[in-house]
This record gives structure tokens, sequence and C-alpha cells, in this order.
């Protein structure tokens, strides 16, 4: 078994969380691998990008995705077009219609002036600051299917007080589909606070005997 974990917008390996599973899966012996998504270029990114720093982390494969947030929905994505190369996928609150979602945020004139300047102010959370995103992150998450079912057995995690992604939609996705298990954690978006609670369900998930 081998993971690579994909971290959440404007996050990066070093979130809590990615460190986090980063120690459980080294404590059974389990490769672990969480790339940089946006490969050090935050002003650059798309979706399309990002799937291709995910193909070049999983490789020739078998690997479990697991993803946060919109690494949750990068890792479906993936999943779905690569079903060789994956084995089994870990959803932590996905952002499922991530282009719906995101446009939904900004007024038509944000949109207007994010396009005309070409860049937008964003905070980062991995670097701790505000970094210039690049209009054509828009336009490319567009192309891409708002529920992308894959046909990998998967597990899906998600706060039922998340006020980012409502749990709803993690809810009726997993309604539709047979392959996927759904655990609501009393928690909000990050998680963070039921850490062991998801270390508990995935490892029991991926069948693994934890110390």
């Amino acid at each position: 078994m081998r993971i690579v974990y994909l971290h959440g917008f404007a996050s990066s390996p070093q979130s809590s969380k990615a460190r986090f599973f980063a120690d459980k899966f080294a404590a059974v012996g389990i490769p672990f691998t969480a790339p940089q998504l946006d490969r050090g270029d935050f002003e650059t990114l798309t979706i399309t990008g990002q799937l291709s720093v995910v193909a070049e982390a999983v490789g020739a494969g078998p690997a479990v995705l697991m993803g946060s947030s919109l690494g949750g929905y990068l890792a479906a994505l993936f999943a779905k077009s690569h079903p060789h190369l994956v084995e089994r996928v870990v959803l932590l609150a996905p952002a499922f219609h991530f282009y719906q979602r995101f446009r939904g945020r900004l007024t038509d004139q944000q949109v207007a002036g994010w396009k005309q300047v070409g860049t937008m102010m964003v905070y980062h959370y991995g670097a701790k600051k505000e970094q210039p995103l690049g209009w054509q992150l828009l336009p490319d998450a567009a192309q891409y299917e708002a529920e992308p079912a894959f046909p990998q057995p998967g597990l899906i995690l998600h706060g039922t007080e998340d006020a980012v992604i409502p749990p709803e939609s993690s809810c009726q996705f997993a309604a539709g589909h047979q392959n996927l298990a759904l655990h609501l954690l009393p928690s909000g978006h990050e998680l963070t606070d039921v850490k062991d609670q998801m270390w508990d369900r995935t490892a029991a998930f991926l069948q693994i005997v934890h110390k």
C-alpha cells in the first residue's frame, strides 16, 4: 500500500492534517507522500496543473489517494479518470462543485476585476500571507465535472458543522454511490479537532492494524 495525500486549496504539504497522517502511516510502515500541488507557484494554479502533479506522485501506481477539501475533489477526479492506478479513495470534506462554489463566493464585479487585472489576492494558509492568484483558475475549473463518480471503494469523512463545504454535499454524493462509506464527525471544515477519529476510520477502511 502507498498513500498519496492531496492538501486543500491555498494550503501545503505541511498542513497539520498532512503531517498527522504522515506520522500515523510512518508508524505502521506505509509509504506516504504529500506533493506540493501548486509546485510552489500559487499564482499559476489550475485544476489541470494540480492533476498533473497528482499523476507524477501516483506514477505507475497503484496508490491510495487521500484528499482534503479541494484535494478531495482532485482525488475524485483523478480516481475516475485513472481507475487502474488508484486502489482506494479517502476524502476529507471534499470540495465537490468547486467551480460553482468558488464562483458563487464572488460578486460579478469581483470576477470582472479579477479577469481584467489578471490576478486576485488570496490568503495562502501555507505561506501565512496573501498571495496573488491568477485568473486562469476559474475558466480552467469550469471544464471539470462537479461530482466525479469514481468506481473504487471510497471513504468520506465530513464535519457536521462545516460552514465551507456543507456536509449535505457529501451526504448527497454518498447516497448515490454504493461504493462509498460516509462518516460525519462533530467538527468544522478543518477537522483538526477530530484527527484521531479520522485515523481510526481511515485505518479501518484500509484494513490497517494500527498501533
